[in-house]
């Protein structure tokens, strides 16, 4: 089993295996070709979009701040980090002086709306031609905020050299990061809520919407979860707010244990939803329920905290604390169990709620050979 740490504000602990800082492996396909790979796949690093003061985050921008250094700091001690933000020279300076291993940080120049990397940032295809970093539209979840500038964000990077590959012009189709999850071998698991959102590619049906996801990505099915959300979510119930991939057969979920609380019995249909999965061996998945965090309420709205917005990297799991101890470490437990060897470190994401998301929704990792 991995270690296990739940770090909160100061931690900057270094271990033994980050002798592997910095270090790139040569460009490696899985076992389809092309693919969209699983999150766990060797990484060459990942992209935060920082927040900055022409934002939604100017009234707090310190605390919010404080929270990226630290996922900046864990992320820079085992891989590379690519910074997109406005300011890139006040960024660095931050960085520096909160010891943040700067020689595997990368900062560029790019005006941005907001934070939300995981749904402006490309996704990327692995061919046995190299990486293909498709540019889908991001259009605010559905048209609800500004999104001009961060709709932007993937061709700045591209045409700044931050990316090895090819970039590809999807931008005739919505589709952000964090409503989708791929187990790497063919399986895409999504939400009805998000995409047939009638404000994203409300002309297609849902066959359609199928028939576009796997012949783009290169996948063979999809999985529609048609039950689950969380209270005061912006985005139509990501799927990276409720169930998400931890290898080929097993999926981490939300689960709700309290007969009162508002979410039980959406997430119980959820859950009786995954029970009937199937692996494309014809198996049942390994299901590991991940609590629910106790509902934190800020002018009189619940805020959508949940555990399964985790970011899976080379040598550890980042997951999202919420200052509730006994569920941080029961998140933390679980977590260790579905993916051992990785060490698992928590970060106190109380900041990013307060904006609606976590810190899946705040990172976008890259596979080898991709970020320069």
């Amino acid at each position: 089993m991995g270690y296990i740490a739940t770090l909160t504000q100061d931690s900057s602990t270094r271990r033994d295996f980050q002798v592997r800082i910095g270090r790139d492996m040569p460009f490696q396909t899985e076992e389809r070709h092309p693919h969209l790979p699983a999150e766990w796949a060797w990484q060459s690093g990942v992209q935060l979009t920082w927040p900055h003061r022409d934002t939604d985050w100017a009234g707090m921008l310190d605390e919010v701040e404080e929270c990226f250094t630290r996922i900046a700091r864990e992320i820079a001690l085992r891989e590379r980090l690519l910074v997109v933000t406005p300011y890139p020279e006040e960024v660095r300076k931050r960085l520096e002086d909160n010891g943040v291993h700067m020689p595997n940080v990368r900062l560029t120049r790019c005006d941005t709306n907001d934070t939300w990397a995981r749904d402006h940032g490309p996704l990327t295809l692995l061919d046995t031609d190299g990486p293909a970093l498709l540019d889908f539209t991001f259009n605010g979840w559905g048209l609800k905020f500004a999104a001009d500038k961060d709709n932007r964000v993937t061709r700045r990077c591209f045409e700044a050299g931050c990316f090895r590959g090819r970039y590809v012009n999807r931008l005739g189709f919505v589709l952000e990061g964090g409503s989708i999850e791929s187990d790497g071998a063919g399986t895409l698991l999504t939400t009805s809520e998000c995409l047939l959102s009638p404000n994203r590619n409300g002309q297609l049906n849902r066959v359609e919407i199928e028939e576009y996801l796997c012949s783009t990505l290169h996948a063979r099915r999809v999985l529609w979860l048609d039950h689950g959300y969380l209270a005061g979510d912006d985005t139509d119930s990501h799927v990276d707010t409720l169930a998400r991939f931890c290898d080929p057969g097993t999926i981490a979920y939300v689960q709700c244990t309290d007969p009162q609380d508002e979410h039980h019995e959406a997430l119980r249909l959820m859950e009786e939803q995954l029970r009937t999965f199937r692996t494309l061996e014809g198996e049942p998945y390994r299901l590991l329920p991940l609590p629910l965090p106790r509902p934190i309420v800020e002018d009189g709205q619940r805020l959508p905290a949940t555990y399964a917005n985790f970011l899976i990297m080379n040598d550890a799991v980042l997951y999202p604390t919420y200052g509730q101890p006994p569920l941080d470490r029961q998140a933390a437990q679980v977590l260790a169990q579905a993916f051992p060897g990785r060490e698992v470190v928590g970060i106190d994401c109380r900041p990013l709620i307060r904006q609606h998301g976590s810190l899946h929704c705040v990172t976008m990792q890259y596979p080898a050979g991709v970020i320069q």
